[in-house]
Parts: C-alpha cells; structure tokens; sequence
C-alpha cells in the first residue's frame, strides 16, 4: 500500500449510510474496513476488492470486539486516517413511555459505541498528527421531535461530544465532522428503528402521529444515500472539512428555523443574561 493511501474504518456498514459510504469508496479505488455485527453481511461489498477492503465483525458496545477490529485494521493497512461513526439505531415514542432498559441499550450504540471507538483510535491520528472522526448525527441532534425524544438526546449528546472533541483535537491536525441527515431511503424506519412497546392514548395527536408519519413514509423519503454519500465523501476530502454537515431539504428547513429562533430567544433575554451575573 503506498503511504500516501488513505484508510477508511466505517462501523454499521452492513446496510444505510455506512454500506453506501463504504460502496462508494471502493468504487473510487478508496481503502475500507467495513465492520458489521455479523461480518457475512459484508460479503457482497467487499467482493472483488481483495487489498482495498477488509471486512471485520464488530459490535460497537463489545470493547473487546473494538479493540481487536482496530488493531486488525492498523496491522493490516498501517493506519486508520477516517473514521466514520455510523452505527446507531432509532427508538420512537413518547418521552413517557419510553423503557428505561431500551434507552440505555440504544446510548450505548449510538452515544458510548461512538465514543469508544473515537477513544481507541484517536491515539494513532495523535501519532500521525492527522486524520478525520466523522460522527453520523442526525438533524434531531440539532431540533428536538416530539416522539423522538430519546433517540434526539443520544445525537444531542453526540453532537456536544463532537464539538467539544473538535476544540481537543484540532491543534493536534485532527478534524471533527458531525453529520446532520433528515429523511432518507435508507430502510431507516424498517430496520433500525424500534417501537416504544408502551402505548398511551394521550399521545396520539403528539408522539403517535409522529410515528405513523414515519413509517407511513420509510422508503418515500426525500434523501438520496447514494447522493449523501457522495458528498460525505468530497467534504471529507476536501482541504477544510466542515464541522457539520447538513443532508437534505427538511434538514436545512429544520436547522435554519432552530438557529434563527435561538438568536432570537437569546437577543430578547440579553439583559436578563447580563443581570444574573455579579455587578461588575
């Protein structure tokens, strides 16, 4: 491999964002460590790409298992340059009748399953003063919905984590990008989102009808994958990555309201803000 390749580590790329990812680096003659919970799930993405692919088993709650995929990957192509942080799921319902055993499942894959690996591989890019962690959020991690309560504060969290973490790493060469998709084809709904098994008819003006409207749409979504990935890719390539990158019409609607309705909120409480402190 020449020094000058890039090493790409995707987790959850047996299917959504991180297959099509993966699929379109290797297209482009990129080099893939592909991991899965059930690596025969990769078969398929990774045929034909003997040398630029290697497909590991990996369950991103198992530390055990993060730790040996890393150092396979480092022993076998030298280095991991991109990280993308992609393995996550959904948990829709009402804040209320959510299951507290559930929540903490889904925290420790979408929220502690990031950061791990972000901690065991990090060390490397400090070695090498360089690389990229892309941190797969969502637009619920920038504006709360009603019924995705507990799966909008694990991206909540993951977008603070990246924030802080870009402030961390950044003087040492590392880059942080977080990632802020709304709606799109990527069986989504189907595969990776879980009902919340208590049901209570109050919500179903609020919640209820947040979760029927997604799946009454899961494969009607305006998102392109194939489109998302593509520009992953090039604004990972690119000379500046951005620290947040925004995929999709609703979710450039959705954050330019948040972010507008915020410096509003802050400009009419200025004084208040100013008042609370200690007088100068």
């Amino acid at each position: 491999m020449s020094s000058n390749e890039k090493v790409w580590f995707i987790t959850g790329a047996s299917s959504g964002f991180g297959r099509e990812i993966a699929k379109k680096l290797l297209e482009k003659g990129k080099i893939v460590v592909a991991t899965a919970r059930n690596p025969m799930d990769l078969n398929d993405l990774v045929r034909g790409y003997e040398g630029k692919a290697l497909a590991l088993k990996l369950d991103v709650t198992k530390r055990s298992e993060a730790e040996a995929a890393v150092k396979q990957a480092e022993d076998h192509f030298g280095s991991i340059d991109f990280l993308v942080n992609n393995a996550g799921y959904g948990y829709i319902g009402a804040i209320e009748e959510g299951e507290e055993a559930e929540v903490r499942e889904m925290f420790d894959v979408n929220f502690f399953g990031a950061a791990r690996m972000v901690h065991l591989i990090l060390p490397g890019m400090r070695k090498r003063k360089s690389g990229l962690i892309i941190n797969m959020s969502s637009i619920a991690g920038l504006a709360g919905f009603g019924g995705l309560g507990y799966y909008s504060a694990t991206k909540f969290a993951l977008e603070g984590f990246s924030e802080a973490l870009r402030m961390e790493v950044e003087p040492l060469g590392i880059q942080v990008m977080a990632v802020e998709p709304s709606g799109f084809r990527t069986d989504f709904a189907g595969r990776s989102l879980q009902d919340a098994h208590n049901r209570i008819k109050d919500y179903e003006q609020s919640a209820h009808s947040v979760q029927k409207m997604i799946h009454d749409y899961d494969g009607n979504q305006a998102g392109d994958p194939k489109r998302a990935a593509e520009a992953i890719i090039e604004a990972a390539e690119s000379s500046n990555p951005p620290s947040n990158l925004i995929l999709g019409e609703d979710a450039y609607k959705r954050s330019a309201q948040k972010f507008q309705n915020m410096v509003k909120l802050t400009e009419n409480q200025k004084k208040t803000a100013i008042w609370a402190d200690n007088p100068k």
